[in-house]
């Protein structure tokens, strides 16, 4: 922590002392601004819980809240829009349309596979989610939209494609 030195001349029973005080850096400075609200740039931690079709997706209950910075599309579009301007403690229900969520079904996103691709292991069936691994290495969550006789036919898109979405959040922390 930098140190700021004030030196003052004190008149002291005839006898000129130099007294040195010695305050932290940004002492005689202004405070911060407080963020009330969640904007741009700040910090955000959550509590949420999100259903689709009436069912539970994904909540925060029983865990740490989501944390997520303000602006930094590391969010859907939708979120982030319906919790700006939000306080700490207040609680808020929104709905987020595909347009702003995961997005349409794409119909290109389906793919043909042949069975023999499959691992020996698995009866493949329609319905059924298996992991697929991207190029890039990461996990994505294929499901299977149909079986034919030596092809199954894989659905590429987001599980939540198409879907509109039902948030409940709480803003417990802005920093």
């Amino acid at each position: 922590m930098r140190k700021v030195n004030v030196m003052f001349l004190v008149l002291f029973f005839g006898f000129i002392a130099v007294v040195n005080i010695t305050a932290p850096a940004g002492a005689a400075e202004k405070p911060k601004k407080v963020t009330t609200v969640v904007a741009d740039g700040e910090t955000v931690k959550v509590n949420y819980t999100l259903t689709v079709d009436g069912k539970v997706v994904d909540s925060s209950k029983g865990r740490q809240p989501l944390e997520f910075k303000a602006g930094a599309h590391q969010m859907i579009p939708g979120f982030e829009k319906a919790v700006m301007g939000m306080k700490v403690g207040e609680k808020k229900s929104f709905k987020v349309k595909p347009e702003e969520g995961y997005g349409p079904v794409n119909p290109k996103a389906f793919q043909e596979v042949p069975k023999n691709k499959l691992p020996a292991d698995v009866t493949p069936q329609a319905g059924m989610t298996m992991v697929a691994q991207g190029k890039d290495g990461k996990k994505i969550p294929v499901k299977i939209k149909e079986v034919k006789k030596d092809v199954v036919v894989m659905d590429l898109n987001h599980p939540l494609a198409g879907k509109t979405l039902n948030f409940d959040v709480e803003v417990v922390e802005i920093k």
